[in-house]
């Protein structure tokens, strides 16, 4: 079972995705959007129905896993009332994100929960080795109690597709294709692929797709005035979001994908365009590195230099020697990525902590 915050009153209170999954939504506070601070006010409310909703239906969980900081707090508190195992996976840490410095810091509240659960949960899943001794360095935990399993991506979806034929159904024809792709926020460093793109000149029929945002997003439109100020508002195509089973396309269609990320506790977007054949120049920040190969499948940039992502990305363009090298290496260097080797390693370490393949709980009221 997956328990996450109701958000849309037409959402039904049970949504069955397989036969032995489901996802539960439980109101607390007001129903819709609401900032992520402001949630963990309503988390105990959350907490008090997911009990009431388990009791009331007969059911007993032999353990909880609990995914980001919010779910961290209600998730701990689940697992002592119900004397059950906790593990935790939090995807991003505040102390790495007010690292990173990229605008409004995180509270320090939200870094004190994330200390507290790292001490007191049954096991900690980090998605790369980065993100594991930053656990270790900036708050303390116990290294023997975090296991790193890095998120799996569906190599039966993520594939290689026809370059031309991806390009021709997208409207690409004739293009040089320089992708990105994520989520719009500061930390995903989109700002300095735009002052990179600028700095590329008028390279003929070189356009940057940039994947993510939905119209009204305050963060794409200054995405969308920076590009014009920049110059380079009819070389930019802003996509928005796009259903995951159309971005095989997108990132076949691309000469290569870049990911100026200031911080990734792992790096989906880069796996994911690996997968499809493309090669990658990512930062050497977070857990890109264990992704991302220097010279192998992409190249590794310093953050935050648009001068040094400028001259990478002319290097792929340009060099088609090294692009075919990275092209050739790019799917099988993350071919042990699978979902199947994420959910074997999960089991495995449900089963480490004391558990048999019984019902789950997952927390899932993530910001």
């Amino acid at each position: 079972d997956v328990y996450t915050r109701l958000t849309d009153p037409n959402l039904p209170e049970v949504t069955q995705f397989d036969e032995h999954a489901r996802v539960i939504h439980i109101p607390a506070g007001d129903i819709g959007p609401m900032d992520k601070n402001k949630v963990l006010n309503h988390m105990p409310e959350f907490v008090c129905r997911v009990r009431q909703y388990a009791r009331e239906h007969g059911i007993t969980y032999d353990f909880v896993h609990s995914h980001y900081w919010l779910s961290a707090w209600a998730g701990g508190l689940l697992a002592s009332r119900w004397n059950a195992p906790h593990i935790v996976t939090f995807h991003t840490l505040a102390r790495l994100k007010n690292r990173a410095d990229i605008g409004p810091t995180e509270t320090e509240e939200r870094a004190e929960i994330e200390a507290r659960v790292l001490r007191t949960a049954d096991a900690i899943i980090a998605s790369s080795e980065h993100e594991r001794a930053a656990m270790v360095e900036l708050y303390g935990a116990n290294g023997s109690s975090i296991h790193v399993i890095p998120p799996g991506i569906d190599l039966a979806l993520f594939r290689p597709v026809d370059r031309e034929e991806a390009r021709a159904r997208l409207g690409l024809n004739g293009d040089r294709v320089i992708l990105a792709a994520g989520r719009i926020d500061p930390i995903k460093g989109f700002d300095t692929l735009l002052d990179a793109t600028a700095l590329l000149g008028k390279r003929d029929k070189t356009r940057l797709v940039l994947i993510g945002g939905s119209k009204g997003d305050a963060d794409l439109g200054a995405l969308e005035r920076r590009a014009a100020d920049l110059g380079i508002g009819d070389r930019v195509t802003f996509v928005g979001a796009v259903p995951q089973r159309e971005l095989p396309a997108y990132y076949s269609a691309a000469d290569v994908c870049v990911v100026p990320s200031r911080y990734e506790s792992f790096g989906l977007v880069a796996a994911e365009a690996l997968a499809c054949g493309t090669p990658v120049i990512a930062s050497k920040v977070g857990g890109l590195p264990s992704i991302v190969r220097d010279h192998e499948n992409g190249l590794l940039v310093p953050w935050r230099r648009p001068e040094a992502f400028a001259e990478s990305i002319e290097l792929v363009l340009d060099n088609q020697s090294l692009h075919r090298r990275l092209t050739r290496e790019a799917r099988r260097s993350v071919a042990h990525l699978s979902w199947e080797r994420t959910a074997r390693d999960t089991i495995a370490l449900y089963r480490s902590v004391g558990l048999a393949s019984s019902p789950a709980v997952v927390c899932g009221c993530h910001a």
